[in-house]
């Protein structure tokens, strides 16, 4: 199973953990990863831009990959976009599996993904000007690790 969405609102990311853990008794772990805008740098924002079709079909082939990969029970992807402040989460991403080093390594496979080959356009607002992110070198060689 995969639950995978894009948001243009702010979320909790109780409100999604919860339920997901609770839909697999049984398991024999869940791993997650919340990402959240940091308050460093003088960021007074940041923003995602992106094309819903291609972006949200992008995300669900990501995640049967992850799952497939790493023979998951299930996969939760949820992503922001907009305009977001400072501590506000961008992105969760939590996997089911029967061990944990499965479940460990799906969630960190994702966000590698997720962060350097994604379907976002970022730009930050530092004293009142917006520049655009681009991934950084330790992003891509993050992303190598993978094959």
């Amino acid at each position: 199973m995969r639950d995978v969405r894009l948001l243009a609102e702010p979320f909790v990311p109780g409100e999604y953990v919860g339920p997901f853990t609770n839909a697999h008794p049984g398991l024999g772990g869940v791993c997650t990863f919340v990402g959240e805008v940091r308050s460093d740098d003088d960021v007074e924002a940041l923003e995602l831009l992106h094309y819903a079709p291609m972006t949200l079909a992008g995300m669900e082939q990501l995640a049967d990959q992850t799952i497939e990969r790493f023979g998951l029970m299930s996969l939760l992807i949820v992503h922001r976009t907009g305009v977001m402040l400072p501590g506000e989460p961008i992105v969760l991403v939590s996997a089911a599996a029967r061990h944990r080093r499965g479940a460990i390594d799906a969630v960190d496979f994702a966000m590698d993904h997720l962060k350097s080959d994604s379907w976002f356009w970022k730009r930050e607002k530092r004293g009142g000007v917006w520049n655009w992110i681009e991934p950084r070198g330790e992003d891509y060689a993050d992303i190598s690790r993978w094959g």
